[in-house]
């Protein structure tokens, strides 16, 4: 069976989705909106995608615009088996109330919607299974996404007393001009802790983690700073080996001259995926270190594409009865994660 993928949003990750939907054997994209007649409208239709209107109110304008649709975004619900909500923050929740609740349609939601707003929260290595089977599952956020994967990881091998993690956040991604700082490093949120560790919980949920946040003037990717107390001895080469064995996880080193995000940003265009994406955390192999039963180490997080792998393993447990081993090969040769 080929499951009908529809992808609300056609901006930073509704892009990214629907090319790698694209590359799956068991998927079809059926369709993609835009609420506006713009350039990733053009884009889009360019790479051979379906464009529809978002917004039934702004049909005319695309009209306008010269750019063709096949419909609005009722017209494309009746088309799809699940629908990608990639749609700004807060719109989900919107969508739900406006569309989606008046289709059979099944909803996977992005990780700026609250989880209130399906229920059930994802991700592929902690909790696939709690995905199987449902209407509506939020896909949780880069960060988030970047946390569960290595404390599921280290929880599993080591056993976790607690975890305290300090999250450096980009202010905005490399196309947007939105928001800042420009020139500062802000709280952010300026309460301690912050909602990162809760939103942790919603996957892991007995795990004892504490978040903090600063947002700086950088564009690219989130850094976070772990410092975890571990249950059982462990040594930093052990640590290392359980994450290579991991493969949404690489190790590099600053000893490479990958000592920032700005070399990391610069090796991800040598690597050779579109757009320099990269599915995977970067660990800072020469972080890691142990003190006592203290782990500590660095990650950083690519924003724009993290999260990528993990909405097309949901759709899998989603729609079909393929297993979370089956899903997660299959979907990591596709896109080229070794």
């Amino acid at each position: 069976m080929t499951i009908k993928v529809a992808i609300n949003g056609y901006g930073t990750i509704g892009k990214r989705v629907a090319d790698a939907v694209a590359k799956q054997d068991d998927m079809e994209v059926v369709g993609v909106t835009k609420t506006r007649p713009t350039w990733e409208a053009k884009n889009a239709i360019e790479k051979g995608f379906k464009l529809y209107c978002g917004l039934p109110d702004n049909k005319s304008k695309f009209e306008e615009a010269g750019i063709k649709i096949e419909g609005d975004i009722n017209d494309l619900l009746d088309q799809c088996d699940i629908v990608v909500d990639c749609s700004p923050k807060g719109k989900g929740a919107e969508n739900k109330e406006k569309y989606y609740d008046a289709k059979s349609v099944k909803v996977i939601y992005e990780g700026a919607e609250k989880h209130e707003v399906a229920g059930t929260s994802f991700n592929a290595y902690s909790n696939y299974s709690d995905a199987v089977g449902k209407k509506e599952v939020r896909v949780v956020s880069c960060n988030t996404t970047g946390l569960s994967r290595a404390l599921n990881d280290i929880n599993k091998e080591f056993g976790i007393k607690k975890a305290r993690v300090v999250l450096v956040r980009r202010a905005s991604d490399p196309g947007s001009s939105k928001s800042g700082p420009v020139d500062g490093i802000v709280p952010n949120p300026i309460t301690v802790p912050s909602h990162h560790g809760p939103d942790v919980n919603t996957v892991l949920p007995d795990l004892n983690i504490i978040t903090s946040a600063f947002k700086v003037s950088s564009t690219f990717m989130h850094a976070h700073s772990l410092m975890i107390e571990l249950d059982k001895e462990a040594t930093a080469d052990q640590v290392k080996e359980l994450f290579k064995k991991n493969p949404r996880i690489m190790l590099v080193k600053a000893s490479d001259g990958l000592t920032s995000t700005a070399e990391l940003m610069e090796f991800a265009r040598d690597f050779g995926r579109p757009r320099y994406d990269m599915y995977e955390n970067l660990v800072w192999e020469d972080s890691i270190g142990i003190q006592g039963n203290e782990l500590f180490f660095f990650q950083a997080i690519p924003q724009e594409s993290l999260v990528i792998p993990e909405n097309i393993d949901c759709i899998r447990a989603m729609c079909s009865d393929v297993s979370k081993e089956e899903s997660m090969e299959k979907t990591n040769q596709t896109l080229g994660i070794k």
